[in-house]
């Protein structure tokens, strides 16, 4: 195995050969109708539209939710999103 290149994706280092293979994909085409298919950018949620919210948290608030989604093994949306829906009830 080669050096890496010293990016990583989601922590894992992205190493020659994954580029290599990457680039090995891309010259040999793509399904652009499986593309299609998939769609663009992250899933939906739901039936609805849903927005992107800025939020401003102090240190201690962001430390609690990371806390509590490290805890679960959820992501901060995830977390953030469940006490809106508590507070809803």
């Amino acid at each position: 195995m080669s050096m890496g290149t010293g990016e990583t994706i989601g922590g894992v280092p992205v190493t020659e050969e994954q580029i290599a293979s990457w680039a090995a994909e891309a010259d040999a085409g793509f399904d652009v109708q499986e593309l299609k298919r998939r769609g663009r950018g992250r899933p939906g949620r739901g039936a609805e539209p849903s927005q992107v919210v800025a939020v401003r948290l102090t240190a201690a608030e962001l430390a609690a939710v990371d806390a509590r989604a490290a805890r679960e093994d959820k992501s901060r949306s995830e977390i953030i999103r469940e006490a809106l829906a508590l507070s809803a009830t």
